[in-house]
């Protein structure tokens, strides 16, 4: 779902960019063509006609859909060249036709050359057909209606199998971008099993053995298989201590590797990070700040589609911005409700809060909890 709205959200910024720079200026191009190649209201009315068709080609080709549109636009705009050839005066009417036949081609599946030459053939034909039907000189009409129409219609078809590349490239550094951040997860995650196994993992054995030796001893040594149970008792309530530090984020983090993984994770999942360093952080509050700013990572890849992130870093407080949040109440965040109560307990205060369109995230530690011999944090 994030992925998906990622996308539609660059496909949505590409389009807005196409339309805002060129849609106005085809439009006045549009404007044009009428003006200087009608001479009545009904060639206006033809020449506008293949002028709308242009346009709403374009607007389907920016939203990526232009080949549900292209039939009838090529029907149209071929129409009326043929029409300003062979019924008018119209030598700029090979605008539509060109315009929406350079935006087709490159769209094609297959035979994209054939299709081009298809393209500048027909363009020549319904130019080289104006001497059918009048009297100008050979060579005027050759120059005006074919090798300029056909010229500018290869110039323009060269142009766009660039800009398709170029949209191609796009989808795939998106495609790369979503590659890495689930990457990113999956080195998290794995970074996660190895502390679980380095928890769990010797722990297990020994238990193992000293079951064994326990057996052994049972009969012939009860008091020694009696310790031996102790200490296997001991050993599995620290274990099952571990984990769950573990599984709530609560083992000893160090605040820089954690504010460096944070980092990666969010480029890697194409979001863009400043990091405000007011001050070091109290090492007593380093901890739980890393905590705070681990859990909120993690919140942030799964349930926000954030842009950018802002990290703020004080002596004894944190605070993390990002975008994206999605216009709905604050949802119920189950990692930072158990951190809070540990916060909480530690004299601090964690708070999230939701304003146009932002999700902040602070927790903050009063300067007499974490200097409780002097007035203000150092400087």
């Amino acid at each position: 779902m994030r992925q998906n709205a990622r996308r539609a959200r660059t496909r949505g910024q590409l389009r807005k960019t196409n339309l805002t720079m060129f849609l106005p200026l085809l439009a006045v191009v549009g404007v044009v063509v009428v003006a200087f190649d009608a001479r009545n209201w009904w060639e206006a009315a033809v020449l506008a006609t293949g002028v709308v068709a242009t346009l709403v080609a374009f607007v389907r080709w920016a939203a990526d859909d232009l080949l549900r549109v292209a039939p009838i636009a090529l029907a149209v705009t071929a129409a009326v060249w043929a029409f300003g050839t062979l019924a008018g005066e119209g030598r700029m009417a090979f605008f539509g036709i060109s315009f929406v036949g350079a935006l087709t081609v490159p769209r094609l599946s297959r035979w994209r050359i054939w299709a081009a030459v298809a393209l500048v053939g027909y363009v020549a034909a319904a130019g080289a057909a104006r001497l059918l039907v009048t009297d100008e000189e050979v060579p005027e009409v050759l120059v005006r209606y074919v090798f300029i129409p056909a010229g500018i219609t290869v110039v323009m078809i060269g142009f766009m199998f660039p800009n398709k590349r170029f949209y191609d490239i796009v989808a795939e550094l998106e495609e790369a971008r979503e590659r890495e951040a689930e990457l990113a997860v999956i080195r998290e995650r794995v970074r996660f099993a190895g502390d679980l196994h380095d928890i769990q993992g010797h722990t297990l054995h020994v238990v193992k053995l000293k079951t064994a030796l326990a057996r052994k001893l049972v009969d012939s040594d009860a008091e020694r298989a009696k310790q031996e149970l102790r200490e296997i008792h001991d050993l599995v309530s620290d274990t099952i201590t571990q984990t769950k530090e573990l599984a709530y984020a609560q083992r000893r983090l160090n605040l820089s590797a954690e504010l460096e993984n944070a980092r990666n994770l969010f480029e890697a999942a194409g979001i863009d990070v400043r990091v405000d360093r007011e001050a070091d952080v109290d090492q007593r509050v380093g901890e739980l700040l890393g905590q705070v700013l681990r859990e909120t990572t993690t919140n942030i890849l799964r349930h926000a589609q954030a842009t950018q992130v802002r990290i703020a870093l004080s002596a004894s407080s944190i605070s993390i911005v990002n975008d994206g949040a999605q216009r709905a109440p604050v949802p119920e965040l189950r990692g930072l409700a158990a951190l809070a109560q540990r916060v909480a307990a530690d004299g601090g205060e964690l708070s999230v809060d939701q304003h146009d369109g932002e999700f902040r995230t602070a927790a903050e530690f009063p300067t007499r909890a974490v200097f409780p011999n002097r007035a203000e944090a150092p400087g």
